[in-house]
């Protein structure tokens, strides 16, 4: 069992996580995004996975673990119920919601060089125009 208190300390210790307010309850996030929000009452949360990783441990887990009804458990947010969960089990949940929530890193890295400018392209050659005589 854990307490509404140590999964606020837990939610906290990660680098760069803070705690915000969120409808009714109290939200935890990073610059990018919310990983995880505690229920008014403490007694539970809902944390931000992939679905391969909510199956994982909605399956491993199901008496602590379940999607949240409706489209918000199809995209992953996940409702774990703190008296169910020891704080091995909800650590490790929370570092995978964390590291989901975490900025993306960039694709490219910045371009230090200007574009060069587009090539034009044309579809068609022009025709051209029949040669006029010459005159003499």
């Amino acid at each position: 069992m854990v307490s509404a208190r140590r999964l606020r300390e837990l939610a906290l210790s990660f680098d760069g996580a803070y705690e915000v307010a969120h409808v009714d309850r109290a939200a935890f996030r990073t610059s990018r995004r919310i990983f995880a929000t505690l229920a008014p009452d403490g007694a539970s949360a809902n944390l931000l996975f992939d679905l391969p990783a909510q199956q994982a441990v909605c399956d491993a887990l199901p008496h602590a673990f379940e999607p949240v009804p409706g489209g918000w458990g199809r995209m992953g947010y996940t409702t774990v119920h703190l008296d169910r969960v020891s704080e091995a089990q909800l650590a490790s949940a929370l570092a995978e919601a964390y590291a989901r929530a975490l900025p993306r890193a960039r694709a490219k890295a910045p371009r230090t060089a200007p574009r060069a400018a587009p090539k034009k392209v044309t579809t068609a050659p022009k025709k051209q125009a029949a040669a006029k005589p010459k005159r003499r």
